[in-house]
């Protein structure tokens, strides 16, 4: 299956973003946890989160299914395995989050999912949940599938690797209000990705957890202060935002995204401040941020903090007058798919030249033309070359169905480009 991508014929665009994956993990899993009841309010509804909320029942908490409104009764933190097996699928975030959720429970539990989920490294986080006390294994000791022998958490002092992805300590901290005593993580490496963990920190503050940042190295959980149901609104998500904003870039147009607010904690939320530097004027409001493009120009930038944005800036990057070099990014290449090399790959059929480097691209500015676009079955390939050919038209996308993943209306939203 494939889906053609013709010529934007519209230059001003209103859309609305819909809430946050990220934060709708999170606010599934900390509700599911909590004491008490929980109203969730326009979580995303996308084959990512429904594999969370399904993770959940298949641990003996009761969830409903994902819909604008979800009451949820949470379990206190008590889990045990309701299935003989948890199946995750493509989900890279709920693997590392479960892994950690079932060390808290009782009973045997085995993590699984699809081939490539069985590609991406666990084998840090495995460690460190050993370190606070579960008995867990996991393939080769680095990748799933997981076996979890759980009788809870004991806890206490434990150093981690966060170089490959900030979801390692994202998943400890997640479970640690429940751990039998206080806890301290020593980072034994720099932390990929930042803006996630404090996403996963302010949640955390907000359900009544007590989290603090001791050093820039080193967080405190206590295991005193536990969830507690609360009413919490999900936030648009910067993510899907970007692909519009990108649009905005390349097609000199006015694109307004509604649903995203400027104090977010998502890093994606910096994809703006580059924007500006390669030319484009952005105005934040309360509610919404409208970008317009203009004379493009190549930049060189750090994107750790906000890596799912590369294949984005990708894109921009390829209209842009002169060279644009992405650096600080090596954990792309166990994402989805190696997402630098699948770049550089898609970039070079549109006849755009590229560079690939161990952590990053380099990428000279031209006139891209469609190509027929293999997305590796990674939603954010398909999303940033479909914006590629709001462009160039004639952009035939691969597998478009695989945007299920993060955003399943995307196809719908980009209709809004034509008249």
């Amino acid at each position: 299956m494939s889906r053609i991508v013709n010529k934007a014929s519209n230059q001003k665009v209103t859309v609305t973003i819909p809430g946050s994956k990220s934060v709708t993990h999170r606010a599934l899993i900390i509700a599911g946890l909590a004491k008490g009841e929980s109203l969730i309010l326009n979580p995303l509804d996308s084959e990512d989160t429904r594999i969370t909320a399904q993770a959940l029942r298949d641990m003996g908490i009761e969830i409903p299914m994902v819909s604008k409104k979800m009451k949820i009764r949470g379990s206190d933190g008590k889990v045990f395995p309701e299935s003989e097996e948890i199946y995750l699928k493509d989900s890279g975030t709920s693997m590392r989050f479960f892994t950690a959720i079932a060390t808290l429970g009782s009973g045997e539990f085995y993590l699984t999912g699809s081939e490539r989920l069985q590609q991406r490294p666990v084998g840090h986080l495995v460690e460190a949940l050993k370190t606070l006390g579960a008995d867990i294994r996991c393939r080769d000791g680095i990748y799933p599938p997981v076996v979890v022998k759980a009788r809870g958490l004991r806890g206490g002092e434990v150093v981690v690797n966060v170089k490959e992805s900030s979801q390692y300590l994202s998943a400890l901290l997640l479970i640690l209000p429940y751990a039998e005593k206080k806890s301290t993580i020593h980072l034994a490496t720099p932390l990929a990705s930042k803006p996630y963990v404090d996403i996963t920190i302010d949640m955390m503050r907000k359900f009544d957890a007590e989290v603090e940042w001791l050093n820039n190295r080193t967080i405190e959980v206590s295991n005193l202060s536990r969830y507690a149901g609360r009413k919490y609104n999900v936030e648009g998500d910067c993510s899907s935002a970007a692909y519009f904003w990108a649009a905005a870039a390349i097609l000199g147009a006015e694109v307004t995204t509604v649903n995203v607010t400027s104090d977010t904690r998502q890093g994606d939320f910096g994809l703006l401040d580059i924007l500006e530097d390669m030319g484009c004027r952005v105005i934040k409001r309360d509610n919404s941020v409208v970008v317009t493009g203009g004379e493009l120009r190549g930049i060189d930038v750090d994107m750790n903090l906000l890596p799912d944005q590369v294949p984005t800036l990708a894109i921009v990057a390829s209209f842009a007058e002169g060279t644009t070099s992405i650096r600080n990014v090596a954990h792309l290449r166990i994402k989805e798919s190696d997402r630098l090399s699948a770049v550089a790959s898609e970039l070079k059929k549109t006849g755009i030249k590229v560079e690939e480097k161990d952590d990053g691209l380099v990428i000279y500015g031209g006139q891209p033309s469609g190509a027929e676009i293999e997305t590796y079955n990674d939603h954010r390939i398909a999303m940033a070359f479909a914006v590629m050919g709001l462009k160039t038209g004639n952009m035939k996308i691969l597998n478009p169905s695989c945007v299920r993943k993060s955003f399943p209306n995307f196809w719908d939203l980009i209709e809004n480009f034509y008249s």
